[in-house]
């Protein structure tokens, strides 16, 4: 089976609830649970001042998306592309393009837990990212964060980089 992700669809604007609502319901109706794992319309609290009083509202962070933790395929996406009010995925053409890590982070969204078997002090290699190929020896572990801290040798001087789980290789 393929592997689930984030992916970003156009609705009709101030019809986000519903095309989650719409989504979650075919879901359930054709059973697709295992496959269209999350229907999410990201939220953020917002004070607004009116008449001298403030308060705290929740507005959508992005008017007009949904996002969607899928596992992309002919079902789901058409499941998806005909949801009334759906406008079309995110991305060139009609190829939805997934969300990348760095771009679900600032959406408090964890794409997967990584788990790894790294203990500070172990020499581990860069697999990925901008420090790829770099060797390094672990100095600290941010389990919550997912990242690894990791000294690494520029300019001539030990640095220390945080690097996420997905991105290195005990050596």
């Amino acid at each position: 089976m393929s592997e689930a992700n984030w992916y970003v669809v156009h609705t009709y604007s101030g019809y986000e609830n519903k095309v989650k609502a719409n989504i979650e319901k075919t879901i359930e109706n054709r059973h697709l649970e295992d496959q269209i794992l999350e229907v999410r319309v990201p939220l953020e609290d917002v004070v607004e001042v009116k008449n001298g009083v403030s308060k705290t509202v929740q507005k959508k962070m992005f008017p007009g998306y949904v996002l969607l933790n899928m596992v992309m395929n002919d079902d789901t996406w058409y499941v998806v592309r005909n949801t009334r009010g759906v406008t079309g995925f995110v991305g060139p053409g009609s190829k939805p393009v997934p969300l990348t890590e760095a771009e679900m982070r600032p959406l408090g969204i964890q794409a997967k837990n990584v788990m790894v078997d790294i203990e500070v002090g172990d020499t581990v290699s860069v697999i990925g990212g901008i420090w790829k190929d770099t060797v390094g020896v672990v100095q600290s572990i941010n389990e919550s964060k997912q990242i690894v801290t990791i000294n690494v040798e520029l300019f001539g001087r030990e640095t220390p980089v945080e690097i996420g789980f997905a991105e290195i290789q005990k050596m």
